[in-house]
């Protein structure tokens, strides 16, 4: 059975550039793109009242919005295998669910505001804290088409676990893309063992930094010898997690982390690290589920 991308469309600019993302996504892995958008309107205000107000209802509405999308994509793939739907939920729980049966789910941050342009839409956040699969949220400010450089760029954010989810979807990606994968693991010495002279042989410095260097390499080992094609190039960074990976966002393509997922969590479950990603990388970022 061939998983869907799925994308949550809702009509504004930011999810209409959102279905370009995901046609070209859906298009290279050679699955098909579902569409849907999500709503609960009726139930609060019903049909009576748009037309009181001289209004569409929201049953128009929602089926101009899906219709424009699947028009977008269908121009923009034509070979493409579509589907859409409508769905009568509130849009987190509605594609919390789609993502039980996707490979992926796309989703746009859309900002209200100079000040909420750098701020996450409250949908997109929920989605890629809770969704069972791999959530690409495309930042509002990103507005070149996806995917157009000649040389991509992938940065993977290598967390704690070796065997990770995002270590695997990094690759993959970086793999079908042709994409160089730049692996990024961020070292800090802490206050009472730092010191100012350069390091040294036995500078306590020099075993955080060491410690960085074997994690990267423990956790690419397997799927280097899987995708040799792929070009990695490790960067051990001094400093915080979250800053290492904004700064690399700049020059990147698409950033990928992971979230982990403990069973029985009620809630967001994205780390504290993801969570500034989130709200501050340059590039879409793809948050990929790490069970617990």
């Amino acid at each position: 059975m061939e998983l869907p991308v799925v994308i949550g469309v809702d009509g504004s600019a930011p999810s209409l550039r959102a279905v370009d993302w995901a046609t070209d996504e859906a298009a290279l892995h050679g699955v098909p793109l579902r569409l849907v958008y999500a709503s609960l309107w009726e139930r609060y205000e019903g049909p009576a009242l748009a037309q009181a107000l001289g209004k569409p209802s929201e049953q128009v509405r929602a089926d101009t919005i899906v219709t424009g999308a699947v028009e977008r994509a269908e121009r923009r793939n034509p070979d493409l295998k579509l589907s859409s739907e409508v769905l009568r939920a509130d849009a987190v729980s509605a594609l919390v669910r789609e993502a039980r049966n996707a490979s992926m789910v796309v989703v746009a941050s859309r900002g209200r505001s100079g000040v909420a342009e750098l701020l996450l839409g409250s949908v997109s956040l929920a989605v890629a804290a809770r969704a069972a699969c791999p959530v690409v949220v495309l930042r509002d400010s990103r507005g070149q088409d996806p995917w157009t450089r000649a040389e991509q760029r992938i940065v993977l954010g290598v967390g704690d676990e070796p065997e990770s989810a995002a270590v695997r979807f990094a690759f993959q990606e970086a793999a079908d893309r042709h994409a160089t994968l730049n692996a990024v693991r961020a070292w800090r010495c802490p206050a009472r063992e730092s010191s100012d002279p350069p390091l040294t042989a036995d500078d306590p410095a020099r075993d955080h930094e060491r410690h960085a260097t074997d994690l990267v390499h423990k956790a690419l080992r397997d799927a280097v010898a899987e995708h040799p094609s792929v070009r990695v190039r490790p960067r051990i960074v001094e400093g915080a997690a979250r800053t290492a990976l904004v700064e690399a966002s700049a020059i990147a393509d698409l950033m990928v982390v992971g979230a982990r997922r403990h069973r029985g969590h009620v809630g967001l479950q994205l780390g504290r690290v993801t969570h500034a990603v989130l709200h501050h990388s340059a590039c879409p970022v793809a948050v990929v589920p790490q069970r617990m």
